[in-house]
């Protein structure tokens, strides 16, 4: 049998609700893994392994007296150092908040451990969950699974690392400008950024901006699909609203080529590096003929770069301003640099940015009315070193900021409707590339079910599937 660390989510609960897998066996089998491979990657700093073999115990038991077992039942699960897991650090990547202990798990966490996953530990983020890598004044940088040299993205880098090196075969993340996205495209794995209000969050101080959203991450769409529906609870969150019965069904394989599908290397205003460019529009020769048609389109994104930085600011003052006056040297020069840009925003300035964010999201909906789906890149650039903060510049471009090369994902922040990462094979430097599929708000399942269809057809094609990082410890 396949080692068990290295089973899908979906195989893995299968094998364990017929009593061919233990789910001591699976998550001893991902310690050892974590064990071998963390002092390589750093993407999982905090361990409650103790607490976790127990957990195992326990889901043993209950499949062996015949219970009725949750959706996740024995399955090991990363949770990302920004929620609160009871009992374990929340850091937040930050010396602030090291020693920081909560009482009980935040409603996302406590719904997915009532699903019956086992929590492993922490993966690592950046500091207070900003920057273009997954690095932390506590804990380090956290490496690529397939060149440990190189970025996994950010900010759910040690999720994703976890989930392309085999630790683990779940993991939690966020996304607000790419947070989920980047490190799946980056890290070879499936990543999805849900509709604003699908997985509602005890989390999110400002419950009105449909920015930040949580999401899962998995080997697969099947894996994903089963883990957003393990997410979802109910909770205080405005944009909240009940989903579709069929988003707890299996992921099913839909006929492709009655989709209308549009694709765009830049949606018109994101910067993309010429490598990527390149490497898209090969991938796309070899999709293309699975659809019935496919045209080059995106909604009109003019006002895209303006109204995310305006309405991102407003964020930033909120949650750091008396941190700064406080103790200016607190936060880390990323923070303050974005906090010193927003406090020169201005009442018309916001006012402007709310409509153009309105404007942008009807447009994306007349959009969705034409189309079916959109695919863009899923990253304007390959994986970078550590080194590289950011990326400065792209072909000589100055970006003039940490965030301006997430353009591609922060687009389509904008548009609030779910956008998936979907592993397409090895681009530049023969590193994992990931394609961005999007379709209209609120359409969560139907966008999981295309992806899943297009990870069947990318099985039989060997410049469509990612390998098995080479890690060796």
């Amino acid at each position: 049998m396949t080692e068990p660390s290295k089973l899908s989510a979906t195989d893995a609960r299968a094998l364990i609700g017929a009593r061919k897998l233990s789910p001591v066996e699976l998550l001893d089998c991902c310690i050892r893994r974590i064990e071998r491979l963390n002092p390589i990657l750093n993407a999982l700093p905090i361990e409650c392994f103790d607490r976790a073999r127990e957990e195992a115990k326990d889901a043993e038991n209950a499949v062996m007296r015949g219970q009725e077992l949750g959706p996740l039942h024995g399955l090991p699960l990363g949770v990302k150092d920004l929620n609160d897991l009871a009992g374990v650090r929340t850091t937040q990547g930050s010396p602030l908040f090291e020693n920081f202990i909560p009482e009980g798990d935040d409603n996302i966490v406590a719904a997915m451990r009532r699903a019956g996953a086992i929590a492993v530990g922490k993966t690592n983020v950046p500091e207070h969950g900003f920057g273009a890598n997954t690095d932390n004044p506590l804990f380090g940088p956290t490496g690529n699974p397939y060149d440990p040299r190189l970025s996994a993205g950010a900010s759910s880098g040690g999720s994703a690392a976890a989930l392309g090196s085999g630790m683990l075969p779940l993991a939690m993340g966020s996304d607000f400008a790419g947070s989920l996205r980047t490190p799946a495209a980056y890290c070879g794995i499936f990543g999805m950024r849900p509709s604003a209000g699908a997985v509602a969050s005890s989390r999110r101080t400002f419950g009105w901006s449909p920015f930040d959203v949580e999401g899962p991450l998995g080997r697969s769409a099947a894996d994903a699909k089963m883990l957003l529906s393990s997410m979802m609870s109910d909770s205080p969150d405005p944009l909240a609203y009940a989903s579709s019965q069929s988003i707890h069904a299996p992921a099913r394989r839909l006929d492709l080529s009655k989709l209308r599908v549009a694709v765009s290397e830049d949606l018109g205003f994101a910067p993309m590096s010429a490598v990527m460019r390149h490497a898209f529009r090969k991938k796309l020769g070899r999709i293309e003929p699975v659809f019935a048609s496919i045209e080059d389109a995106h909604p009109e994104m003019s006002e895209a770069d303006r109204a995310f930085y305006v309405l991102r600011g407003i964020g930033f003052v909120h949650d750091f301003r008396q941190i700064y006056d406080q103790d200016p040297g607190a936060l880390g020069p990323t923070i303050t640099d974005e906090l010193e840009r927003a406090e020169k925003l201005t009442i018309a300035d916001i006012g402007w940015a709310h409509a153009a964010q309105t404007r942008i999201y009807h447009c994306a909906e007349r959009f969705f009315q034409k189309f079916d789906l959109l695919i863009t890149p899923a990253a304007s650039v390959p994986p970078f070193p550590h080194e590289e903060v950011y990326p400065g510049s792209i072909d000589g471009v100055d970006m003039g900021g940490y965030l301006r090369w997430e353009a591609i994902s922060y687009g389509v922040t904008l548009f609030a409707g779910p956008a998936v990462v979907i592993p397409c094979g090895l681009g530049p430097g023969e590193m994992p590339m990931g394609i961005q599929l999007i379709s209209k708000a609120r359409s969560d399942c139907v966008l999981l079910d295309v992806a899943h269809s297009l990870e069947c057809i990318f099985e039989n094609d060997s410049e469509l599937t990612v390998p098995e990082p080479g890690l060796r410890a």
